[in-house]
C-alpha cells in the first residue's frame, strides 16, 4: 500500500474542514467563558453575586469580601465563617487572614474613637490575633498574615501574670475560690 492511496486531497479536504469546525467551536466555548468572567468581575466589583457562578467559592468569598470593605464586618464575618466549610487549606487561609482583618479593622475604629472601650478594642484584637493564627495553621508562609499579626502583636498588652496584678487579693485571679475560708 502506498501513502498516495493513504492521502488523497478529498482526504485532506474533509479533515481541513473538521479541524475548522473544531476550532470554531473552541473559540465560541472561550469567548463565551470570557464573557461568563467578564460578567463576574462586573458583578462582584459592585458587591453582587454573579448570576453565571453564584454558588462558587469565589463568588461567595468575593461578596464578603467587598462587604467588609463596605464596614458591614458582621454580615461579612458570617459569610466568610460559612465559606470555611468547604475551603481547602489555601482558601482556609485567605478566610482566617480576612475575618483577622475584619477583627483587627472594627478593634481599630473603637480603640481609636474612645479609651474607654479599652478592652471591647482588646477583645477584638484577641479574636484577630485568633485568626491570624489560623491562617498560619493553614498555611505557613502567608507572608501578609505574619506582617499582621506582627503588628497586632505589637498593639496587645501582655498577658498577665497569674498573681501579679494591681490586686493583692488573690480571689480575682483564681476564679471561683472563695478569699479567707479555709
Amino acid at each position: 500500500m502506498k501513502l498516495i492511496n493513504i492521502i488523497s486531497v478529498k482526504k485532506i479536504t474533509a479533515f481541513s474542514y473538521v479541524a475548522i469546525l473544531f476550532c470554531g467551536l473552541v473559540m465560541i466555548s472561550s469567548g463565551y467563558n470570557l464573557y461568563k468572567i467578564n460578567s463576574f468581575n462586573k458583578s462582584i466589583s459592585i458587591g453582587d453575586t454573579s448570576k453565571y457562578y453564584k454558588q462558587s467559592f469565589e463568588s461567595r468569598f468575593a461578596v464578603a469580601y467587598w462587604l467588609a470593605d463596605a464596614g458591614m464586618f458582621k454580615e461579612a464575618t458570617i459569610l466568610f465563617n460559612q465559606l470555611l466549610e468547604e475551603s481547602d487549606d489555601n482558601q482556609k487561609s485567605a478566610v482566617h487572614y480576612n475575618i483577622g482583618n475584619i477583627f483587627f479593622k472594627r478593634g481599630l475604629i473603637i480603640n481609636g474613637a474612645n479609651m474607654s472601650v479599652r478592652d471591647e478594642a482588646e477583645y477584638l484584637f484577641r479574636q484577630a490575633k485568633k485568626s491570624y493564627v489560623q491562617s498560619l495553621k493553614a498555611k505557613h508562609n502567608y507572608w501578609d498574615a505574619k506582617h499582621n499579626l506582627d503588628r497586632l502583636l505589637t498593639m496587645l498588652p501582655p498577658d498577665p501574670t497569674p498573681g501579679v496584678g494591681d490586686s493583692d487579693s488573690p480571689g480575682l485571679i483564681m476564679g471561683n475560690i472563695p478569699v479567707g475560708l479555709p
